[in-house]
């Protein structure tokens, strides 16, 4: 597949931004209605529920979908679709990212926010070409957050203000990091209570995180605030801002984090694999696959006086590393 030209890349992100737009404003008028908005009080909204009480799926999830692969269709007949709605109501779940131009959109990431009016719930497009995120929009309506990027054109919030937003120059990451840093996780789908399965690796890696230096055989890390926000796009977006230093997840699938990882590596952000290698301490620290399920995200970071922001970066990693347990998420049928 042949490179795509800056000229044609402008375009694309012209129209993500615009797809975005009008796609939060689908996300409003569906939030009014669960307002009780007079506007729209005899419009009537469906709930569904599948898999389980945490996997909660609605109409708008649909409709803002099938308007976004609408548009693409029209305009970019050639390009590869991935939505959450028609790729999770297939029979497989197999890897669908290649090298061809592909969208990845999550029409409604934070369902279960957006179903109790919690105000952290968002559209999520990416443009992806050789398997890379080159494009992600992140529309939060009910925030008045909208988050873009574009490769080699910066990363943004609300168009204007350039990421990452805290301070200039951007502050390097703690000498004993993690211990003051802000830990973002997600509870995720599989409540399974078994020993030894996700939820109880991850409850005992986030008590490892939060627990005081010194603690837990040595890997207290005694975090200074652990937050869960119920979206991983939106995470992503947060790590972007500088807001969060540091996300660890597993169980994502691509349209949960492509338009977040475009964002956070425009922004100059690192995202790796969550898994702990074996030699955690020495082993190479290289890109996450996108599709690999398993992410951890650290901000961007500026330079001390004794070490890039780079290095930082992956001295950060690896001190997650010894404090988190390994996740079992497999693809189905993959």
């Amino acid at each position: 597949m042949a490179d795509i030209s800056g000229e044609e890349l402008d375009e694309i992100y012209a129209f993500a931004v615009n797809l975005g737009e009008e796609a939060g404003r689908m996300l409003m008028h569906g939030a009014r209605v669960r307002m009780g908005d007079e506007r729209v009080a005899n419009e009537q909204e469906e709930h569904v529920q599948k898999e389980n009480a945490v996997d909660l799926v609605t109409k708008m999830d649909d409709d803002v979908e099938a308007f976004i692969r609408g548009q693409i269709a029209n305009k970019y007949p050639s390009h590869k679709f991935v939505g959450e709605e028609s790729y999770s109501k297939g029979a497989s779940r197999d890897y669908l990212i290649d090298d061809n131009p592909t969208w990845c959109v999550d029409p409604l990431d934070g369902t279960v926010n957006y179903i109790h009016l919690f105000p952290l719930f968002c559209v999520s497009i990416a443009f992806i070409h050789h398997s890379k995120p080159l494009i992600g929009v992140i529309n939060a309506p009910l925030l008045n957050y909208f988050f873009s990027s574009c490769a080699g054109r910066g990363a943004y919030l609300n168009r204007t203000q350039r990421l990452p937003l805290i301070r200039n120059p951007i502050p390097p990451l703690p000498a004993n990091a993690p211990s003051g840093c802000i830990f973002s996780c997600e509870w995720g789908k599989d409540r399974r209570d078994v020993p030894e399965g996700n939820l109880h690796k991850k409850v005992e890696s986030f008590v490892n995180m939060a627990a005081e230096v010194g603690a837990r055989a040595g890997r207290g890390g005694m975090v200074h605030g652990v937050r869960s926000l119920g979206s991983a796009t939106l995470d992503l977006a947060f790590v972007a801002m500088g807001a969060f230093d540091i996300w660890w997840e597993g169980g994502c699938w691509e349209w949960d984090v492509a338009a977040g990882i475009a964002i956070l590596q425009e922004a100059g952000g690192l995202v790796t694999t969550a898994n702990p290698p074996g030699d955690y301490a020495t082993a190479p620290i290289e890109d996450a696959r996108l599709g690999s399920r398993l992410y951890l995200a650290i901000r961007p970071a500026g330079a001390s006086a004794t070490e890039t922001g780079r290095q930082a970066q992956e001295r950060t990693v690896r001190e997650v590393w010894r404090r988190v347990r390994n996740l079992d998420y497999s693809r189905p049928g993959g």
